[in-house]
């Protein structure tokens, strides 16, 4: 049983750094981080607005993730 907590405890910082990444990348109405780490070029790919939407799915998928984990560890520990 100590393997899995570990694998569990693993993922959830894995997951919680996809979704620093994910809210940092975001683009907010006042301009954010999006084209200082290269968001720019996620632009050009999926267009203004396909990447934005990718990109809060992408996070709202992480959150869920990561609350799932949560209740894993919390039932295994």
């Amino acid at each position: 049983m100590g393997l899995g907590i570990t694998l569990v405890t693993v993922g959830i910082a894995f997951v919680c750094l996809l979704l620093m990444a994910a809210v940092l990348i975001q683009n907010p109405k006042g301009g954010g981080l999006d084209s200082t780490f290269g968001g720019g070029g996620a632009n050009q790919i999926f267009g203004a607005a396909k990447s934005g939407d990718t990109i809060e799915k992408f996070t709202w998928w992480c959150a869920g993730i990561l609350f799932v984990l949560c209740i894993l560890a919390s039932y295994l520990a």
